[in-house]
């Protein structure tokens, strides 16, 4: 096996030249003649929404990236909508979620995991994560439910699937919906049957910076004939299939994607299917590296992920191997190195104000006494994230492998060197 390059000059952050100059990053999104193309068809065919009968919209561009989407992952019905919060707020509105209720939602994620819940008037529980993992934890999914409690709702964090065997065996022995927030998870799959399609609904988004992208707009998932049904109508303004045009049966929304982004859906669906192999390909490359230089290491391995979709390559970060250097210096050497390192979201959703400051009905604070120790801990001191579109360029994540090598070489002298340079930040 190829040893990772030592690349022991000085850090770029001590004056060195950074290991990432002059590497040319990737585009993104990329699109070009195929894309064009599709919205020219749009504007020239008059019709740019995707209205009207569930035929008509399974006739529609976007009915047809719909029905292809979900068969890359495995799933019976596809059903666009505007984003991936609205996604979520749809599949727990349909699963039978009312004001009132409780989700279990994870600790670590992004905040509209958590939001879409009292966004329909439920109200959530967090869950805390596994360290070696950083996905949601089976055995605290299990401590959060309570008497209230009408859905589990699982992220797929980063691309890496949660475990799917234990968390779908807990949802039917309390018989529970489970709904899949899958919008780090284009692509990936547990034991070859793609993320989104072992819930009772899977929810996808498409927002600019995910790995299938319209700019915004979501999709959800589902096997179920008779909640694929409930979607329709409450994405619809609560119309029935079976009754006129004009009759309402349910207090619903209008989500409903346009014509513009499912052409645009149709061709990044092609491309998404190779670039997701490469970066596979590729980060399992990188894995191998980083496990060579040490300090720095990817999330632990599950072979039930048999293909992985990425938004975030995560890590988890020793501050023992680099002279106990706190893991917010470490970033910061490592971006002056021209790396794109960031720390994910920072925090647990909970520790945002949106749920720090809510408070129930007698003034008291909600989450005041929500303890998630293991998300909190990886947050603080070990999760390092490499975002997706670094996965499509090799140079840089050779880059990265010499940058940690380097610092790992020079950690002694970096630890004096922040030592003279308190860090007055507030940790995550």
């Amino acid at each position: 096996m190829k040893r990772a390059t030592s690349h022991t000059g000085k850090p770029a952050i001590l004056g060195g030249s950074p290991t990432a100059h002059g590497i040319k990053r990737e585009a993104w999104p990329p699109h070009g003649v195929p894309e064009r193309k599709a919205l020219l068809e749009v504007l020239e065919s008059g019709k740019w929404w995707r209205g009207g009968t569930r035929r008509e919209m399974a006739q529609s561009v976007t009915g047809r990236f719909e029905r292809e989407f979900a068969k890359w992952h495995g799933a019976r019905h596809g059903l666009c909508v505007t984003n991936g919060t609205a996604a979520l707020e749809l599949a727990l509105r349909a699963a039978g979620v009312e004001a009132g209720d409780e989700v279990v939602v994870p600790a670590l994620s992004f905040v509209a995991t958590a939001t879409a819940v009292p966004l329909i008037g439920a109200r959530a529980v967090f869950a805390d994560a596994v360290a070696e993992t950083y996905q949601t934890d089976p055995a605290a999914i299990e401590a959060a439910i309570g008497p209230r409690t009408r859905a589990i709702l699982v992220v797929h964090y980063g691309g890496y699937c949660a475990d799917l065997d234990r968390i779908t065996k807990l949802a039917r022995r309390h018989k529970l919906p489970l709904i899949e927030d899958c919008a780090h998870a284009q692509g990936s799959q547990w034991r070859g049957r793609g993320a989104g399609s072992w819930g009772d609904a899977g929810c996808f988004s498409f927002q600019m910076s995910k790995a299938l992208t319209a700019g915004e707009g979501g999709i959800v998932l589902s096997n179920s004939d008779v909640l694929a049904e409930k979607l329709y109508s409450y994405h619809h303004l609560g119309r029935l299939e079976s009754q006129g045009f004009y009759d309402f049966h349910r207090v619903a929304w209008n989500m409903r994607m346009t014509e513009w982004q499912g052409a645009i859906l149709g061709e990044q669906l092609k491309r998404v299917k190779k670039l997701t192999l490469v970066k596979q390909r590729n980060a399992e490359w990188l894995a191998k590296q980083l496990d060579l230089v040490g300090g720095l290491l990817p999330l632990k391995r599950d072979p039930r992920i048999t293909r992985r979709g990425f938004y975030y390559f995560l890590m988890r970060y020793d501050a023992r191997d680099f002279a106990n250097l706190p893991k917010a210096r470490f970033v910061e050497a490592l971006q002056a190195e021209g790396l794109p390192v960031g720390q994910a979201y920072g925090r647990p959703i909970q520790k945002n104000p949106v749920f720090a400051e809510m408070r129930d009905a007698r003034g008291r604070k909600l989450y005041a006494k929500t303890r998630t120790p293991v998300a909190e801990r990886i947050c603080a001191q070990t999760q390092i994230a490499l975002g997706h579109t670094a996965l499509l360029n090799r140079p840089l994540l050779q880059a990265l492998v010499d940058g940690v090598a380097r610092l790992k070489a020079h950690a002694g002298e970096l630890a004096e060197r922040f030592k003279e340079k308190p860090d007055t930040r507030a940790a995550g």
